[in-house]
C-alpha cells in the first residue's frame, strides 16, 4: 500500500505547487477496505483481527490514524479503512533515541531493514557534527516524560547519502532535514541536504522547531520560514522524483506566531504540518531532572501540544493534513488528538513507559471510543472536538 500511494503522489504532484494530492489521497484512503493500522517496528501481530498475509509482511514504527497508513498488523473495526496520503510518512517513524527501535542518520542499511516498513532518519546536516555534550537524554520517570538535547548529532549529508543509496527494497524512507549549528546560512542548509539526498528519499521533514540548536526556532518567523520553505520546495521541485515535504513546529509559539506558521504552510505547498515538537516549558514537573536543558516530551506536553494542534486545525480549516504528537500515551489521548484536528497520531516517549504493547492497547481503546460516539471511521472524528481545546 505504501508504494501505491507514494506512486500516486509522485504522479499527481510531479509539477510544482500542487498540494491537492492530500485531500485526494485521504478520500481514496477512506474508501479502501484493505487498509490496515500499523504496529510498532519489529512486533509480531498484535490482534487476531489482522489478516495472516498482512501480518506476515507488514510492520511499522508508529500508531497512525486517518492520514496514517504505512503498513501494519493491527486492524480495528472502525480504523481498518483509515489511512491516507504520504503525510503519514513525514516524521512518523523517528523515535529519536528513546526506544530501542530508533533509526538514526548513522544507522546501517541492515539496521534499517530490521523495521520492515517505513522509517525516517536524521536529522541530517550538510556537514558532520557531534551534537551536544553527553549526557543529553534524561528520563523523568515520575512525570512519564523525557528531556533530550541531542543537537542534530549526525555524520553529515555525504555519509548519509551514501547509506541512502543502499536502502532496502520496499521500504518507505524519509529524512529529517537540519542545519549545522555553526552554519552561516541555516535556512540554505535545509535545501542543500534535500538536494544532496533527495534522490533516494520518499519524503522529507523540515525541522525548525528543535530547541536544541541555538536560535533555530527563529526560523519559524513568518518571513524567515517563508524564505526557508521556498528554498526547500525549489530544491524539491528540482529533484528528478519530487517528494512530499512536511513542516514540524514547536508547541511554544504564541498566537501570532501560530497564525504566521499556518499562513506560510498553506501558501508554501508543504504536504502537512507536524504539531508539535518538544517544549521548553517545565510546568508541574516532579523529577530531579526537571531543570535539565533541552526539549521536554511525554505526558506533560499533552495539553499544550493539543491546544496548538486544535488552533492550527482552526486556522487551516481542513486544507492541510495535521499530525498530532506530544504526550500521547493512551487511546483516549490519541482520540483527543484526532478530535482536536489530527489526521494522524504519533508516539515517541510513551513507548518508553508503555512498551510495544501500548500500540495494540491504543488501537483497541480507539476502536471502542469511535463506536461509543457513533463514528464509522477515524476520518469522521477528525476535528469533531476541536472547540474543546480552543
Amino acid at each position: 500500500m505504501i508504494a501505491r500511494y507514494v506512486h500516486r503522489w509522485r504522479s499527481k504532484t510531479h509539477h510544482s505547487g500542487d498540494s491537492s494530492w492530500a485531500s485526494a489521497m485521504l478520500r481514496a484512503a477512506t474508501t479502501e477496505p484493505s487498509s490496515l493500522q500499523s504496529v510498532v517496528s519489529g512486533c509480531a501481530p498484535l490482534s487476531t483481527r489482522a489478516s495472516t498475509a498482512a501480518s506476515s509482511r507488514l510492520a511499522s514504527s508508529t500508531v497512525r490514524t486517518p492520514a496514517a497508513r504505512a503498513s501494519g498488523a493491527v486492524v480495528c473495526t472502525r480504523t481498518r479503512t483509515i489511512h491516507s496520503s504520504p503525510s503519514v510518512l513525514s516524521s512518523m517513524y523517528s523515535l529519536r533515541s528513546l526506544p530501542s527501535t530508533t533509526i538514526h542518520a548513522s544507522c546501517s542499511p541492515r539496521q534499517c531493514t530490521d523495521t520492515n516498513a517505513g522509517s525516517k532518519v536524521g536529522a541530517a546536516t550538510p556537514r558532520p557534527q557531534p551534537g551536544n555534550p553527553k549526557p543529553r537524554l534524561f528520563r523523568l520517570t515520575e512525570d512519564r516524560a523525557a528531556i533530550n538535547r541531542f543537537g542534530f548529532n549526525n555524520d553529515g549529508m555525504e555519509a548519509i547519502a551514501g547509506r541512502l543509496m543502499h536502502r532496502p527494497e520496499g521500504m518507505v524512507l524519509g529524512l529529517n532535514l537540519g542545519a549545522n549549528k555553526d552554519s552561516a546560512d541555516r535556512a540554505a542548509d535545509f535545501a542543500t541536504v534535500l538536494t544532496r539526498c533527495g534522490a533516494d528519499l520518499d519524503f522529507a521533514t523540515v525541522n525548525v522547531s528543535s530547541p536544541n540548536t541555538e536560535k533555530l526556532r527563529d526560523l519559524q518567523g513568518k518571513e524567515a520560514l517563508s524564505a526557508l520553505l521556498a528554498g526547500v520546495m525549489e530544491a524539491r521541485d528540482g529533484l528528478e522524483r519530487p517528494v512530499p515535504v512536511f513542516l514540524k513546529i514547536a508547541p511554544d509559539l504564541d498566537a501570532q506566531g501560530l497564525e504566521d506558521v499556518a499562513e506560510v504552510a498553506l501558501s508554501s505547498g508543504v504536504a502537512g504540518v507536524i504539531a508539535t515538537n518538544t517544549t521548553l516549558s517545565r510546568d508541574g514537573l516532579a523529577s530531579r531532572f526537571r531543570d535539565e536543558t533541552g526539549g521536554l516530551s511525554g505526558q506533560p506536553l499533552f495539553e499544550r501540544a493539543t491546544r496548538v494542534l486544535a488552533r492550527l486545525s482552526q486556522l487551516t480549516e481542513g486544507r492541510l493534513p495535521l499530525i498530532g504528537v506530544g504526550g500521547v500515551g493512551s487511546g483516549e489521548q490519541a482520540y483527543a488528538k484526532i478530535r482536536a484536528g489530527a489526521s494522524a497520531v504519533q508516539l515517541y516517549t510513551a513507548l518508553v513507559y508503555g512498551g510495544l504493547s501500548l500500540v495494540a492497547e491504543i488501537l483497541h481503546d480507539l476502536d471502542a471510543l469511535l463506536a461509543r460516539d457513533g463514528f464509522a471511521s477515524v476520518a469522521d472524528a477528525v476535528g469533531s472536538g476541536r472547540e474543546d481545546w480552543l
